[in-house]
């Protein structure tokens, strides 16, 4: 039994070929996304305690995630830390849209702590940020662990304007190269993505841009690094959209329903 033990534990091994992956990024990245949840917004969390926490902790995701020795990553966090007031700002301009937006909101402090899309957003936003610095696994692990707790998957590389408001969350996906603008809103089940996968298209544009104030409904598909919606338009439910729409406009997507009273 042993010398069996033994083959196996040789087999799986060999064919753990990956040096870098190491699971414990992605706990610590975890720990290090409630940290900043904590910080900026939890009223009992002493600020200044937290950013000693949080130094620590960032020092250690580098110390995982930095693996090309040519690139340091080392005094980051500084230059992340300041970031920080910015990307508070911006997220009390969500929390404000999605109180001017959903009628079902009771308080401010509900939008904080209830609202799964505005903790999408406050995670993709305090991301999207770190990305800058050149460390895309750290921002990756933050919106998939975000993507898991909520049912929407941003990417960190989207680019996200000011006072962004998303309605019940679930199965929203926005891609790496998407543009969206100021005082949009979007509900459940939209996805803006590319035309096709292939991994040529690295580096390139291939998800839509969306201008200001565009209202897109459940279930709407935008697909297209050439397509834009827009300013002040209204996408409305399952449509399917893989060209450019002008400013202004309203799409709707009409079938036929048919009643029959069944006796």
């Amino acid at each position: 039994m042993s010398k069996e033990r033994d083959e196996i534990i040789a087999k799986i091994k060999e064919q753990k070929k990956n040096p870098n992956l190491k699971l414990k990024l992605k706990e610590r990245t975890e720990y290090f996304t409630n940290l900043l949840f904590y910080t900026l917004f939890d009223t009992d969390t002493e600020v200044a305690k937290n950013i000693d926490l949080l130094e620590v902790t960032f020092e250690e995701l580098i110390n995982l995630a930095c693996w090309e020795t040519e690139k340091p990553c080392s005094k980051l966090w500084q230059s992340y830390l300041e970031k920080l007031p910015g990307i508070l700002e911006k997220l009390n301009l969500d929390a404000q849209a999605f109180m001017k937006s959903d009628p079902a909101a009771n308080s401010i402090e509900e939008v904080y702590m209830a609202y799964p899309g505005f903790y999408a957003i406050a995670i993709y936003r305090l991301s999207h940020e770190l990305l800058k610095f050149g460390l895309p696994m750290v921002p990756r692990l933050m919106t998939e662990y975000s993507h898991r707790l909520t049912g929407t998957d941003i990417n960190p590389g989207a680019e996200i304007g000011d006072s962004f408001f998303i309605d019940h969350a679930t199965g929203i996906v926005i891609g790496e190269t998407v543009i969206i603008k100021n005082n949009v809103k979007i509900y459940q089940g939209v996805t803006l993505g590319g035309l096709y996968v292939d991994r040529k298209l690295r580096n390139v544009k291939r998800h839509p841009t969306v201008e200001d104030n565009v209202t897109i409904y459940a279930n709407a598909t935008i697909l297209g690094g050439s397509t834009i919606i827009g300013a002040n338009s209204t996408i409305g439910g399952n449509a399917w959209i893989t060209s450019s729409v002008p400013e202004n406009s309203i799409i709707s997507n009409t079938a036929e329903i048919k009643i029959k009273k069944v006796v």
